[in-house]
């Protein structure tokens, strides 16, 4: 398993990319505006964190910019962990051994959601390209929230 990115979510994207870079010294490593999802990805990376996060993608801050406004209450402007892994089918199977609830299936062999204890919302990445899709997990439906 290899650490990726921590992802919040900003009211104001200048304010944040002023607060994050020119403040606290991070450095945007890449931008993603989605036209149909109407929001913007931005991932920084910490100053000695620049190299392996524009080469290997990790470790980032990612920045979530809803188009739309929203007030974000109860804790929702913090998105997720995300840790990328070598079989996304095998690390969930694992990890539904053991007890624990997969809150999004990896229904396209690439992506799958969990929660920690405290209800910190977990993403898993399949390392590479999305395997192919694979019962039962294509059926499985999703279990509350993540």
């Amino acid at each position: 398993m290899r650490y990726l990115h921590t992802m919040v979510r900003v009211r104001d994207l200048a304010e944040s990319l002023d607060f994050y870079c020119n403040k606290l010294g991070l450095t945007e490593i890449r931008r993603l505006d989605n036209e149909s999802g109407r929001f913007t990805l931005v991932y920084l990376a910490a100053p000695l964190d620049r190299e392996s996060g524009g080469a290997n993608g990790a470790p980032l801050l990612e920045l979530t910019y809803n188009w739309d406004a929203e007030d974000y209450t109860g804790g929702r402007n913090f998105g997720h962990l995300a840790f990328e892994v070598d079989d996304i089918y095998a690390s969930c199977q694992k990890l539904a051994d053991q007890g624990v609830t997969i809150n999004r299936p990896p229904r396209d062999g690439f992506m799958a959601f969990i929660r920690s204890p405290d209800q910190i919302s977990i993403e898993l990445l399949q390392k590479g390209a999305a395997l192919p899709p694979q019962e039962p997990w294509v059926s499985m439906a999703n279990t509350g929230v993540w």
